[in-house]
This record gives C-alpha cells, structure tokens and sequence, in this order.
C-alpha cells in the first residue's frame, strides 16, 4: 500500500470527525424572519444528509456525511431552542426586532435593527442583540443619548 494511499485515508478520516458548531450560551431569541430563516437551514441540512445518503453514504464521502450530520443536529438544536419574539410597546422605544438609527458624535448615522444571533449580519444592517451597541441602545427611546465604545450616539428614529 502507498505511504500517499494511506495519508489520503487518515486526512478524510479527520475530516470525516467535524466539530460540532459552537452553540451560543445566550438565549435564542428570533425574528419572525429568523424563524423562517431557521426552517429553511433545517430543511437545506435535511435535503444534504439525504443526498450524502443517496450518493453513497459514509463509504463514499465520509466528509460529505460528516457535514450533513454536524449542521442537521446544528440547525435543530437552534430551532427547537428559538423563541420568537414580537415587540410591542411604544413606537420609539428601542425593542428587538426594530430598526433604529443613531447620530454618532463623530458625524456619522448609522441605521440597524436589532436581530437574534443567527441572523445578524451587520453588512446588511442586522445587529445581534448581544452586541454592545445593541445593549447600549435597548430599551431606550428617540431623544436619549448612550455611550458606545467610549463614544457618545443619539437615538434619532425607531421603526418596525
């Protein structure tokens, strides 16, 4: 047998023992829309472990598998642990689920809403409610001014 044959073997091996994805200890709040974002990553992760099933299974690829199995178990954690939050309360309160926008004390503006973990994705915008400016922000209404990485920012307009 080739030394080459062998190390292909033990690489796939390797490959074949993913970690599981890190789970965040914070609770799993959601949108509506993460909710649905949720459902449809279990259904993909479903639609993947069937297809490595059909292709071969584990004697085939077992990376494939590996993949298949460690984002199904993933996703269904994450969906039986959401908890979908609607906010309500006055309409310029900082809630989660809403779009905010501040005025930061250098000139900028900055407009985000606030999101659970797994659909926060600040280059569009969406900010987990974990985050710093988040917890800076929730709770508080049009006119308060809060303090984010030592800089000042003011509440300027609330929606959604």
């Amino acid at each position: 047998m080739s030394v080459a044959f062998t190390r292909e073997e033990d690489s796939e091996a390797q490959a074949a023992n993913l970690p599981d994805r890190p789970v965040s200890p914070h609770p799993n709040f959601v949108t509506q829309s993460g909710l649905d974002a949720l459902d449809a990553a279990v259904a993909a992760a479903r639609a993947a472990y069937s297809s490595a099933q059909v292709d071969g299974g584990v004697s085939a690829d077992r990376t494939a598998m590996a993949r298949a199995t460690r984002d199904l178990r993933y996703y269904q954690a994450r969906r039986g642990s959401a908890q979908l939050i609607v906010s309500s309360g006055p309409e310029d309160q900082v809630l989660f689920g809403r779009t905010v926008t501040v005025d930061r004390e250098d000139g900028r503006r900055q407009t985000f809403r606030i999101v659970g973990e797994d659909e926060a994705d600040p280059a569009k915008g969406a900010i987990s409610y974990v985050s710093p400016l988040a917890k800076a922000v929730l709770g508080r209404t049009v006119g308060d001014t809060v303090t984010v990485g030592g800089a000042e920012a003011e509440i300027v307009a609330v929606s959604g």
